[in-house]
């Protein structure tokens, strides 16, 4: 039986809503897919357009941005300039050879526990879908 494809995904998740819902989703046992490595960070904005390039070249199969709700964010407008570089970075993305759709941005709110289940699930099953990233180097995450 040929082993099943297990996505590597990186998730940069704000320490005020996204990391906190995270927090709640296994606290309240909630099942979700192993495929998720956690950086916490302390906003969604904080998140250099480099580091999400350097974990695809490190063989990342998809990455995650997750933030508070636009209107939400602790430090006033971090998430509009999150959303701003992500638009970005999606065409630089594409630019080099990966499908844009291994990159997601979602907003998740503390209390939100199950959409947090939600969003990592369906995102793991899209990557899946999509298969190893091309760019994939010997180096681990």
């Amino acid at each position: 039986m040929k082993d099943e494809f297990a996505p590597k995904i990186v998730g940069f998740l704000c320490n005020w809503c996204t990391y906190a819902a995270a927090d709640l989703a296994g606290t309240s046992k909630l099942k979700m897919p192993p495929s998720l490595a956690v950086i916490r960070v302390m906003c969604s904005s904080r998140v250099d357009p480099v580091l999400v390039l350097r974990a695809f070249l490190r063989g990342a199969d998809g990455v995650l941005v997750a933030g508070c709700h636009p209107g939400d964010c602790h430090y006033e407008k971090g998430n509009y300039y999150a959303r701003r570089r992500f638009a970005l970075l999606k065409s630089v993305i594409e630019t080099l050879g990966l499908d844009s759709e291994r990159l997601q941005l979602s907003w998740i709110g503390a209390s939100e526990g199950p959409r947090f289940q939600q969003v990592v699930t369906e995102f793991t099953d899209k990557i899946k879908k999509l298969g190893q990233n091309p760019m994939q180097k010997k180096t681990s995450l």
